[in-house]
């Protein structure tokens, strides 16, 4: 799906999540991981099975604590059977992480990987099953576990994750979360860096960071018409018998850059 922003909510407020489904992100994620803290586990788990039943006006994922854990496989049990949208499933490393969820709740997966060795294997975890549908890092837990500070260090990693998740035939990675809710304008920043290399969407942790993130993945007016006008030199060039040809302003124009264009098209809608 073309969702630009994916808001958490803990799953231990209700009211949030109601609040959540009435206002501007692309789709919310019930969490029952870092968010909750163990004595009330059971209460969220409970809860967010119920609100996995009901029909609410944009998709509903739930971000369930690791399966090789304590709580993931209670949080499996509870959600089994339900109409949720589906499942992201943290600290992804392997295929029998993958069958285990399967086995219980057969929905899209949105794996997210925070170690070095699931980075290491994101090509073939997104191979896994036909219902990965979506790739992304945890950026704060791989940090840690590769002993690195600097954001930058996290571009080669970042860049892999592209690069499984498009020779897997899926839909470009979300990019994990900016921790620094007050600081909008380095949001902004990263989301375009994310935009650039490949990302489309973005989760969020506030609803302050919605607007931005939205705008950043939309693309504006102006470029929408230059893409519109490439695809449609397309048609004209195929009559023509070209494969490339000069634009208005005297650019080479090939199939490489309409793919890109009708990228654009696409995140439009």
């Amino acid at each position: 799906m073309n969702a630009r922003s994916w808001l958490y909510v803990p799953a231990t407020r209700p009211d949030l999540l109601a609040k959540a489904m009435r206002g501007d992100a692309d789709a919310v994620v019930l969490d029952l991981e870092d968010s909750v803290p163990h004595a009330r586990k059971a209460e969220a788990r409970a809860w967010a099975a119920e609100a996995a039943r009901q029909p609410w006006p944009k998709p509903l994922w739930v971000r369930v604590n690791d399966v090789a854990g304590r709580y993931g496989t209670a949080d499996l049990e509870a959600l089994a059977g339900t109409p949720v949208a589906g499942l992201r499933l943290p600290k992804c490393e392997t295929r029998e992480q993958i069958a285990l969820v399967l086995g219980h709740v057969d929905v899209p997966l949105h794996l997210l990987f925070e170690t070095a060795l699931g980075v290491e294997r994101a090509y073939e975890l997104a191979c896994a099953a036909p219902q990965v549908a979506l790739l992304s890092l945890g950026e704060a837990d791989l940090r840690a576990d590769l002993r690195v500070r600097s954001d930058d260090a996290l571009d080669w990693a970042r860049g892999g994750i592209v690069v499984a998740a498009r020779a897997a035939g899926l839909a470009p990675p979300v990019q994990s979360v900016w921790t620094d809710v007050a600081d909008l304008d380095g949001l902004v920043s990263s989301t375009q860096h994310a935009l650039e290399q490949g990302y489309f969407g973005r989760s969020v942790v506030h609803p302050r960071q919605i607007g931005p993130v939205n705008a950043a993945f939309t693309p504006a007016p102006d470029e929408v018409a230059r893409a519109r006008h490439l695809v449609d030199s397309l048609r004209e060039a195929a009559d023509a018998g070209s494969a490339a040809w000069l634009d208005d302003d005297g650019r080479l124009v090939d199939p490489a850059v309409v793919a890109q264009a009708r990228w654009v098209l696409e995140r439009t809608g």
